[in-house]
């Protein structure tokens, strides 16, 4: 039991939480061990059942996945977040990630994928449906305005010129390998420059540096 991933499911629709827990119930590392139909429930089903991931709606009624995100991410030892949203462009999702989820997945996503997702954030990585990743970077680097990228340089200028570089690969999507063959660098170092820059830059996870980098304007 010491290698399952434990699933708390946050969806104010009964049905979508059903269809989420046969998802999950299908894989043997994974078990969902509980579920919560708004942001307050979240929170205290958190502390309760201590989940890895969490899968997370944003519109609910008493607290929304936004706000309950931020809560969750909040707590001692925090699990991860994993939004699902129903739009493509639900601008919403970009608040999420800023709270310190690890990613979302639009509600139609194949079960496969869903399971894979929910394994990747629980070991520490992030993910981006594919279908609306582009859409995401696209908007997020149209929405900095001159109070945001200021925040954002002011923050990428505290770090180190190679952590800076490791950054804006992290920015374009690359992976720890696809960095350390751009770089020239091992895998190993790779790794430690993200750890230092999630710990100068007061982040939570790659999604965050992404956000970051794109809100300064380095592509």
């Amino acid at each position: 039991m010491a290698d399952v991933t434990r699933v708390l499911l946050v969806d104010d629709d009964p049905l979508v939480r059903a269809g989420l827990a046969m998802i999950v119930a299908s894989a043997s590392d994974l078990v969902v061990v509980g579920e919560a139909g708004d942001g307050m429930e979240a929170v205290d089903s958190v502390r309760s059942h201590r989940p890895h991931v969490v899968l997370m709606d944003i519109r609910m009624p008493r607290l929304d996945g936004i706000a309950a995100t931020a809560r969750v991410r909040a707590l001692p030892t925090p699990p991860e977040v994993l939004v699902l949203t129903t739009f493509q462009a639900d601008t919403y999702v970009l608040d999420a990630l800023r709270a310190g989820a690890s990613g979302f997945l639009l509600k139609d996503t194949p079960p496969p994928e869903i399971l894979s997702a929910i394994r990747q954030v629980a070991a520490g990585g992030t993910t981006l449906s594919p279908t609306v990743a582009r859409t995401v970077v696209d908007h997020i680097a149209q929405s900095a305005g001159d109070e945001r990228r200021s925040s954002a340089e002011a923050a990428l200028a505290r770090v180190s010129q190679r952590e800076r570089e490791v950054a804006v690969e992290i920015g374009r999507g690359r992976s720890n390998a696809e960095i350390a063959d751009a770089l020239f660098l091992s895998e190993a170092t790779v790794k430690a420059h993200v750890s230092r820059l999630l710990t100068r830059l007061d982040l939570n996870n790659r999604v965050q540096i992404a956000m970051l980098v794109h809100d300064a304007g380095l592509r």
